[in-house]
């Protein structure tokens, strides 16, 4: 298995972009989803149109549409366990945008919070950046991701099955959302890695190996298809707040339990550094659920705001 070159730093700073971007993009698309309701409460095409037409909503996509970008060049440079938990940044900046928007400084619990997220994710990132590896994916590994996926899709269509048409709880479409957003991050990685390792090997051969590769971009169309579908599903039925925390929650942590036990990021890292990314995950983790607790005070307030603009 050949070790591929690590820019850390590098994938560190087009993630903390790509959280910046997600947070104004998830925004605009929230007051373009508002406007659509208020508009045209129904569902189907006529509603979907209507969607369409809201500057707000289109503006917000381009940006999410730039996220991703700057997410995918993270990951051409740094390992999935170091790139993907800089995403929790995206619920600092949220906070931060809502006291922009309510012209109202973050309350101090507000500031704990915020504080707590970002010095464990230092923590953690660090820590990552300094004992992680990429190498080579291997057709099992590739293989695995894939299987889990197909695992994820199948308890997906039998949860709604048993709905029966209801649809799910706000915190569903949340949670589904971040989820299928974590595989297409996985699976964004294993696709770089094995084209850096095709051209670096100048192997342009269609083959089995290749092929696999393509069945690869197959699911992260797939993937992301269904967590955009979700995201916006969860704008309908959440706040935006709500919505950030849930993807900043659910999707790095999907890709750092990837990242280690699949596609071995972590196979070098000494003992003791697991410990610091159990305590440093959980520090981020408590912080993003205070965070996400004060912040619902000011929902309300973020709505008003929000109503004056679109």
């Amino acid at each position: 298995m050949t070790t591929i070159a690590s820019f850390s730093y590098l994938g560190i700073g087009f993630a903390l972009l790509s959280a910046a971007l997600l947070t104004v993009g998830n925004h605009l698309q929230s007051l373009g989803v508002a406007a659509r309701v208020r508009a045209n409460p129904g569902a189907g095409a006529a509603a979907l149109w209507t969607l369409a037409r809201q500057p707000s909503w289109l503006v917000g996509s381009v940006l999410f549409g730039l996220a991703i970008l700057a997410q995918l060049a993270a990951l051409a440079f740094a390992p999935l366990m170091v790139v993907q938990p800089v995403g929790v940044a995206a619920l600092v900046f949220s906070s931060l945008l809502t006291a922009v928007i309510t012209r109202t400084p973050p309350r101090l619990g507000e500031i704990g919070a915020i504080a707590l997220s970002v010095v464990s994710l230092g923590v953690f990132v660090s820590v990552a950046a300094a004992v992680s590896t990429q190498a080579t994916i291997t057709d099992a590994q590739l293989i695995a991701v894939l299987a889990v996926l197909g695992v994820v899709l199948a308890a997906t269509g039998a949860a709604f099955a048993v709905r029966r048409g209801r649809g799910l709880r706000a915190g569903g479409y949340v949670i589904l959302g971040g989820l299928f957003s974590g595989f297409v991050a996985t699976l964004g990685k294993t696709v770089i890695l094995r084209v850096q390792t095709a051209v670096a090997g100048a192997d342009y051969r269609l083959d089995e190996n290749n092929l696999l590769t393509l069945a690869c971009l197959l699911a992260i169309v797939v993937a992301g298809a269904l967590s955009i579908t979700f995201v916006q599903v969860a704008h309908t039925v959440a706040s935006p707040q709500l919505v950030v925390a849930g993807l900043t929650v659910v999707d790095p942590f999907v890709a750092v339990v990837m990242g280690i036990t699949v596609l071995g990021e972590a196979a070098g890292a000494p003992p003791w550094s697991f410990a610091v990314f159990v305590l440093a995950g959980a520090g981020a983790l408590a912080g993003v659920w205070l965070l996400a607790r004060t912040g619902g005070a000011t929902d309300a307030a973020v709505d008003a705001a929000s109503a004056r603009v679109t």
